[in-house]
């Protein structure tokens, strides 16, 4: 990589890293004051409804400082301890957090019918109804912006966070409907109804963040990468002469990391195979998304099929 270009993807990394780190910060913050806000709505209704969307709340605080400690982490690069680094632990965060909504969404459940069967009183229900609906707006933007920072960062962490703040707007806004129709009708069971069909609406988000969790612990193949790898290594290949096999990857929290072995001509010049190794390898690294650490190994078809008798010479076997 030329000097220029390392600096400044460098500073890029770095500027990353600060948008980041201020989006997390955002999130903790805001988060303690839904959690305030909403006890208050609480104290104020006695709302089935609105006591697990507070609880809920306690489930993203301790959500978001997993995820902040997890980011941090993220960041410290490769030692001797953990030779691929310590980005892998987005996918402890995401699991974490897809395990906290579950959580919060049994005890919604828990709480909504405890309530119902041991009888419902509720009173301030305007006001209550209205701090619960600006704390869902807040989180609707809150959700939406780290979603986006997320995605556009590449960052797991920050995106299933997002997520989990958008699991607190519809909880919030399913306490809001439930309020509403109580108000609108009287009929006090419209709280913990609302309670429940928001509780079995989060646990598919909670759900959601597990698989995404399980898939990258378990180095689950990325079919849209594999597709890309493929069409990058048939067209950088077929060109020089070049067969490849044995293509792997995996996703590791923040990178991709791919090896491949590349099978030359019998005559190929030891320099002349690397030089092309190379060359294919910076293809892959500036193709694929948020970055690829890629490892070629050099075989000779002249004693290809002596040395691996088992193993096809050519595509992507």
């Amino acid at each position: 990589m030329p000097r220029m270009q390392a600096v400044s993807t460098a500073a890029q990394s770095e500027a990353d890293r600060k948008a980041l780190s201020l989006a997390m910060t955002l999130s903790l913050v805001i988060g303690l004051s839904m959690f305030v806000i909403k006890v208050g709505a609480y104290l104020l209704t006695g709302s089935a409804a609105i006591l697990s969307d507070a609880a809920e709340s306690v489930v993203h605080v301790a959500a978001v400082t997993f995820a902040a400690c997890s980011l941090h982490l993220s960041y410290r690069p490769a030692d001797e301890s953990h030779l691929y680094g310590h980005a892998k632990i987005a996918f402890f965060s995401a699991g974490f957090e897809g395990a906290m909504i579950i959580l919060a969404a049994g005890y919604i459940i828990y709480v909504s019918i405890e309530k119902w069967v041991h009888g419902l009183h509720l009173e301030n229900l305007g006001f209550g109804t209205a701090l619960t609906a600006a704390a869902a707006a807040i989180n609707a933007g809150l959700g939406a912006y780290l979603v986006w920072i997320g995605r556009r960062k590449h960052s797991l962490i920050l995106e299933a966070n997002g997520k989990h703040v958008l699991t607190d707007f519809w909880t919030s806004l399913a306490v809001i409907v439930g309020l509403a129709l109580v108000i609108l009708t009287g009929w006090l069971p419209f709280d913990p109804i609302c309670g429940i069909l928001m509780a079995l609406n989060i646990l598919r988000s909670g759900g959601g963040l597990i698989r995404s969790a399980y898939a990258g612990l378990m180095d689950a193949a990325d079919p849209v990468a594999h597709r890309q790898l493929v069409a990058i290594l048939d067209r950088e290949t077929a060109p020089r002469g070049i067969t490849y096999h044995r293509l792997r990857h995996r996703h590791v929290g923040d990178a991709h990391w791919v090896d491949v072995h590349l099978v030359f001509p019998a005559d190929t010049a030891l320099v002349a195979a690397h030089r092309a190794a190379t060359e294919i390898e910076q293809t892959i690294e500036a193709a694929l998304l948020p970055r690829a650490e890629v490892t070629s190994h050099l075989e000779s078809a002249a004693d290809h099929n002596e040395l691996h008798p088992h193993e096809s010479n050519g595509g992507s076997a």
